[in-house]
């Protein structure tokens, strides 16, 4: 037989009273335990901002500059006293070169040497000359020994009145002639030696040397060139060998403007400061004010002496100057300032104050303030160099109020 359909009990579905019950009120606790963390978190929040930690930032009290004021600045160039280009004193051919660049030398120092064959030959060519009329001086003290002989022989006959006056009389002159003759003989080997010496003066032109003691900055010949004091033109022929330079004699030279040349005084202070080596202060002072202006450019020439020479201070450097004023005396007996950011200083109730920074926390320290100057204001009491201000940070800080510094 077939069966019968199944029909569905819907009395399955039906919600107990009891349960619906127990589902309500599990729904509400979750609710208020929602509620009640929300309301934690706004208490602690409120918590948290009432006392939070407020931040500062901070500024370190520097002492002032009571040193020399600038009063002018000019620029120029590192310049020796003692700076010569060396050349030959007459026209030849390089046979040696002795020297390279940077290479220091004394004075005396042999640099070149020129061809000296044709100097040479004139040398020995006085020489020769000078011992031949040497030579002929011995002739001529023989014959004055014999003229003298005859002389006196000329002298007794004639006594005797056996020879005539006229006799003597040539004996007389010869003897005399021949003294004559060595005297200007004599004279002729004293003009010989200068010829010679003329001759080696010659041969040591071919030697050229170090006029003085200094470093090697250029080398101008090389062996085989020709070389002469006067330029032949068409630039075949040099005009000098080397250039030395005294680095015991560097100063520098600036050109300052004449409406400004008032404020430059001999041995007055100055800074210099190379271009090659922007940090370092080099302290100079004033040698001498060349007294005369360039009508071109209207400014004085001014020579400035480095207190101290450095090897890294070389010929021709760019180096800019400042020329310094004498210090303030008034300033330096007067009790000791120091400067901070006038945004420090705060004014309470017509008071002005600061607050220090003492570790993790601040306190409030009275001022006497002095004059502004830009972005800085003088503290005359109440501040030492080195203490640690709050320059920037909440307007209501309280003595003893803990802070956190801004890095």
């Amino acid at each position: 037989m077939p069966e019968a359909p199944v029909k569905p009990d819907l009395g399955g579905l039906r919600i107990d009273a009891h349960k619906r019950g127990a589902r309500k009120a599990g729904k509400g606790i979750a609710i208020s335990f929602f509620v009640l963390l929300v309301a934690l978190v706004i208490v602690g929040g409120v918590y948290a901002y009432v006392h939070q930690t407020p931040s500062v930032q901070v500024a370190t009290v520097n002492a002032p500059d009571t040193g020399p004021q600038a009063l002018l600045n000019a620029s120029g160039y590192v310049t020796p006293q003692r700076r010569a280009t060396v050349a030959a004193k007459i026209t030849g051919r390089v046979t040696g070169v002795f020297f390279t660049e940077g290479m220091y030398v004394h004075t005396g120092f042999v640099l070149a040497t020129l061809d000296d064959s044709d100097t040479q030959r004139g040398l020995a060519s006085a020489i020769a000359d000078r011992n031949a009329t040497q030579a002929s001086i011995l002739d001529l003290q023989v014959q004055l020994k014999n003229a003298q002989i005859e002389l006196h022989r000329s002298q007794e006959l004639r006594t005797a009145g056996i020879q005539t006056q006229e006799a003597l009389d040539n004996a007389t002159m010869a003897v005399n002639s021949l003294r004559a003759k060595i005297d200007y003989t004599q004279e002729q080997v004293l003009a010989a030696d200068a010829r010679i010496k003329e001759a080696q003066q010659a041969v040591d032109n071919c030697i050229i040397r170090a006029p003085f003691d200094g470093i090697i900055v250029s080398k101008d010949a090389q062996v085989g060139e020709m070389v002469s004091p006067i330029s032949a033109g068409g630039g075949f022929t040099r005009t000098g060998i080397a250039t030395i330079v005294d680095m015991a004699s560097n100063e520098i030279e600036v050109d300052v403007n004449e409406n400004y040349i008032a404020r430059v005084k001999p041995g007055q202070e100055v800074t210099a400061v190379l271009d090659a080596y922007p940090d370092w202060k080099i302290p100079c002072r004033v040698r001498t004010i060349i007294p005369t202006a360039d009508r071109q450019k209207a400014t004085v020439e001014v020579r400035i002496a480095f207190d101290k020479l450095d090897p890294r201070i070389l010929p021709d450097m760019g180096v800019k100057v400042t020329f310094l004023g004498e210090e303030d005396k008034l300033a330096k007996k007067a009790p000791a300032r120091v400067m901070v950011p006038q945004s420090a200083v705060r004014d309470d109730g017509g008071q002005k104050i600061v607050f220090l920074v003492n570790g993790d926390h601040v306190e409030r320290h009275a001022v006497k303030v002095g004059t502004a100057s830009g972005a800085q204001m003088q503290i005359l009491a109440g501040l030492a160099p080195g203490d640690t201000v709050v320059v920037g940070g909440p307007t209501d800080l309280k003595d003893g109020e803990a802070v956190a510094i801004k890095r």
